[in-house]
Formats: structure tokens, sequence, C-alpha cells
């Protein structure tokens, strides 16, 4: 049986399909925008190539690490370190929540603990985590799940504990354990807050393998940036900078995508 839309409804979707199109052309728009000014200031000698590089050398750059066969040996490293620490981190962290939400006592003894842990500097245990795992991946992806570790905790916490307690209030009423009121109202409940760490812990696994291999690494986009540093090929720090800029943007809009799933199934 075929749904029936009003003329008012096809006419909403129509201009929400617009509006979509409209934002997606302004946002690449803005890209060459700022792509083509950044080339025309270098060419033009407004300012110096060799420090600022510019999108044509970064291209060549690019095309060069291909061609030696070396471009997706390098990505391929830093994506698997990343995706390791991140998936690490946001299962532990999830489960540690859960661990603290389903005891108060727990909870209470802990929370100061996870604060100080927080907010201390992840790049001072750089000595220790080299001696810990070595020179090797491990390393990096420790150092990865270090970072967005405490975070998970933290967002999953604040969203499991904030539940409505007029609907924990009805559950109990209604004679709910405590199981049946985790799997019925604050999972699900969840959803938005589970979300939003997703997106801020791409961010933060990133940032954790980027700095990882800024401490100890033989291979990776971190390397690339590092060695162009001291060699100043400054085309080398761009280019591997501008595919880390790619390779989050789309791990972003992975996260993006199973919002929209998970939306659609809880309409359902």
């Amino acid at each position: 049986m075929k749904n029936v839309c009003s003329k008012e409804h096809l006419s909403f979707l129509q201009k929400r399909r617009r509006e979509l199109a409209l934002v997606w052309i302004l946002r690449l728009s803005v890209l060459v925008l700022l792509l083509g000014a950044w080339e025309l200031v270098t060419a033009l000698g407004w300012v110096d190539p060799f420090l600022m590089s510019s999108p044509s050398r970064i291209g060549t750059t690019i095309a060069s690490l291909y061609r030696d066969g070396t471009l997706f040996y390098h990505i391929g490293v830093t994506l698997w370190e990343t995706l390791a620490g991140f998936a690490i981190a946001v299962v532990l962290g999830f489960c540690v929540a859960l661990l603290l939400w389903w005891s108060e006592r727990l909870r209470k003894v802990l929370e100061p603990y996870i604060v100080v842990i927080n907010a201390l500097p992840k790049i001072a245990l750089g000595p220790l985590i080299i001696v810990w795992f070595g020179t090797g991946s491990e390393a990096i992806v420790f150092m990865t799940v270090l970072v967005g570790l405490i975070v998970a905790i933290m967002h999953m916490l604040s969203a499991f504990i904030g539940t409505d307690e007029n609907k924990l209030l009805l559950m109990r009423s209604m004679g709910a354990n405590k199981w049946q009121i985790l799997r019925k109202l604050v999972l699900p409940a969840s959803y938005p807050s589970v979300i939003a760490m997703l997106k801020i812990n791409v961010g933060m696994a990133w940032i954790g393998s980027i700095m990882g291999e800024y401490i100890v690494s033989r291979a990776g986009l971190g390397y690339l940036i590092v060695y162009g540093g001291q060699v100043f090929k400054l085309d080398l720090v761009m280019s591997a900078t501008f595919l880390l800029c790619v390779l989050a943007a789309g791990m972003y809009f992975l996260v993006v995508l199973l919002e929209k799933v998970l939306v659609k199934d809880a309409e359902r």
C-alpha cells in the first residue's frame, strides 16, 4: 500500500532537500575559495611557498608518495592505530561507565581519581609508555586509548546518571529491576550522548595517535610530519596534515551516518 503525502508535506520535504543542497554547495564553495586564495597568494609571492606550501605543491607531494608506494602504507599504519585505539577507548569507557552507574558507592570512590587522570597531560607519560610497550604500534595505540578513555567514561557516565528521575521512579514502582531499567530506559535514553561521545572521541583518537607517533614511530602520517619538520620538507608536513584532515572528516561522517541509523531505529 502506497504512502499518501499531502501537498504541504511534499513541499516541506522539497524545502528540506533544497536547504541541504544549498548547505553542501556553500560548504564546497568555501573550501574552493580557501584553496584558491591559498594557491593565489603563494603563486603571487605574497607568502613564501616554502613556509606555507600550496595546494598544488601538496598535490605534487602526495602524488610523489603514491609513486614511491609509501602513501597507503603510512595512511594504513596511522589509520589502524587510530581505529584500534578509538574502538578500545569507546568499548572500555562504556563498560567502566556502566559499572560506575551500577554501583553508586564505587562511583563515589573512583570519581575523583577519574577527574585527576583526565587533567593529567598525557604527553608526560610518553617516556613511561615507551618503557612499558616499546617503540612499536602498541605504544601508539595505548596513547590513543589513554587520550580517549576518560572522555568516553565521563560522557557516558553523565548520560547514565542524567536519566529522567520521574521515568526511573515509574519503572521502579512497576517492579522493574536494575537490569530492566538499564535495558529499557537508561541505554535508549543515552543514544544522543553516545553519538556525542563518539564525535568527540573521533578527534581525540586522531590526537592520541599522532601524539604517539610524535613520541615514537617508524611509519605513519605523524612520522611524516616529524620527519618533514626535521629535514625542512614543509610540503611533506602540509601533505600529511591534509591527509589527516581528510581521514578525520571521513571518520566523523561515518559517526554521523551511524547517528542517522540509530535515529531511524528509535523512530520505528
